[in-house]
């Protein structure tokens, strides 16, 4: 898992690493083995992973229900699945 994601079938499993309480919402590309993103949440009861669903859906073009947080619900790593994405980032390929 170097790239930071891996595909399964349709869907995309992506590794991610959060920044809470930023300024903005911003996909901030790969760094290392994960993909940094900033979001304007703060991390507190769940309100970061909700707002990072809302994030990753409008980015990836899919409904807030087909993103699923697999793993760090309470840790800034984390490893979501989006299924069937419609687009992403040139740093991932199809």
């Amino acid at each position: 898992m170097a790239a930071g994601y891996v595909w399964d079938g349709a869907d995309l499993i992506l590794w991610v690493r959060a920044q809470p309480r930023a300024s903005r919402d911003e996909w901030v590309g790969l760094q290392e083995d994960r993909f940094r993103v900033r979001i304007t949440a703060p991390p507190v009861d769940g309100q970061a992973n909700a707002h990072l669903r809302e994030f990753l859906a409008a980015l990836f073009g899919v409904a807030k229900s087909q993103v699923t947080l697999l793993a760090g619900e309470t840790g800034r790593d984390k490893r979501w699945r989006i299924a069937a994405p419609k687009r992403w980032p040139s740093e991932i390929e199809p």
